[in-house]
């Protein structure tokens, strides 16, 4: 579908928008025209960082804010013809540490935006961004949409009731709401500093440091892969599309054992190593095994697959951090 005229000059509100996909969607938005709200609570380890808007700062604003803080909320949302409500909190072993705060930040806080939505600005369209990690562990694979959700971490059954009130409120309060549930999303502008937000940012840190690659368990276990620009994509498509509205997508596409990845990372970058290490217990607890989604339902309704191969997503990943790395490894 063609979307190039539906954000211009449309005011439009990134929460998480300092952050990996919020940014990456930032400088897309910019480049169509839109104005540009950006709020993001810049807690370090949650992986928000000024220098993703290097090159757009005049054309977006930048608010300070939790998503937790209500009043906030409130006056954010109004005026707003879209919102890409992305803040939350990714990593799956924290969840387990700090279910709480887990919580907040990943339920609480979407009812809340939903509900200042609903008072101050029911005309407002919303997309929301789930997760693979709603699943659990595969029954089958392909994975669908009509999948059974059986997490098996706090941050996966928060996601689904997060996913499930906006899709309650579309339902009743008419207040046009969507999901994308995202897999195994990399790319330039994503976090560095730890592994707790997905293993491919952290693979290519290993290899840009010259550390062999640690890879838990057999390394037979597949993820399914999307590179950010084709996840940007995906999102604008399902915002500019009245078909989306009430529904939930899943997004995939190219899906690839953790060795066979780790490999070609090697290949693309022209050197590194890699080892199998057993598996952390409190990682081994929680690991979903294979994960293959099925995105044929939103390619029927907006006509989007990913477009960019892992080994170009690859390339263009490493050329950012090599340029950009003190920015991201501090």
């Amino acid at each position: 579908m063609n979307y190039d005229n539906a954000f211009h000059d449309k005011e439009v509100m990134i929460t998480g928008g300092l952050g990996f996909i919020g940014s990456t969607l930032a400088h897309r938005l910019a480049a169509l025209g839109a104005r540009i709200t950006l709020v993001d609570s810049l807690i370090p380890e949650y992986g928000g960082n000024i220098f993703n808007i290097h090159g757009i700062e005049d054309k977006v604003k930048v608010n300070i804010s939790d998503v937790r803080d209500r009043s906030s909320m409130n006056y954010l949302v109004q005026k707003k013809d879209y919102i890409f409500n992305l803040a939350g909190t990714l990593s799956h072993t924290d969840s387990m540490k700090d279910p709480f705060t887990d919580l907040e930040i990943n339920c609480v806080s979407q009812l809340s935006i939903l509900e200042s939505c609903r008072k101050f600005n029911p005309e407002v369209k919303i997309l929301f961004a789930g997760t693979r990690g709603q699943y659990g562990r595969a029954r089958y694979l392909p994975i669908d949409e009509d999948h059974p959700l059986h997490p098996i971490d706090v941050n996966g059954i928060n996601n689904v009731a997060g996913e499930m009130y906006h899709i309650l409120y579309n339902e009743i309060y008419n207040l046009r709401a969507t999901s994308l549930r995202l897999t195994n999303t990399y790319g330039p502008r994503h976090q560095m500093k730890h592994p707790r937000q997905g293993v491919i940012n952290w693979f290519i840190r290993q290899i840009l440091d010259k550390q062999p690659v640690k890879i838990f368990g057999d390394g037979k276990q597949i993820r399914d892969t999307n590179y950010v620009d084709d996840v940007v994509e995906a999102m604008l498509m399902a915002m500019a599309s009245e078909e989306t509205n009430g529904q939930v997508y899943n997004l995939g596409g190219f899906p690839i054992s953790l060795e066979d990845l780790v490999k070609k990372m090697i290949e693309v970058y022209g050197e590194g190593s890699y080892e199998l290490v057993p598996f952390p217990e409190e990682h081994k607890r929680i690991e979903i095994g294979d994960y293959i989604a099925d995105y044929t339902k939103f390619k029927k309704t907006v006509g989007w697959e990913p477009k960019i191969s892992f080994e170009e997503g690859l390339r263009r990943t490493f050329e950012y951090y090599e340029k950009y790395k003190s920015y991201y490894w501090q």
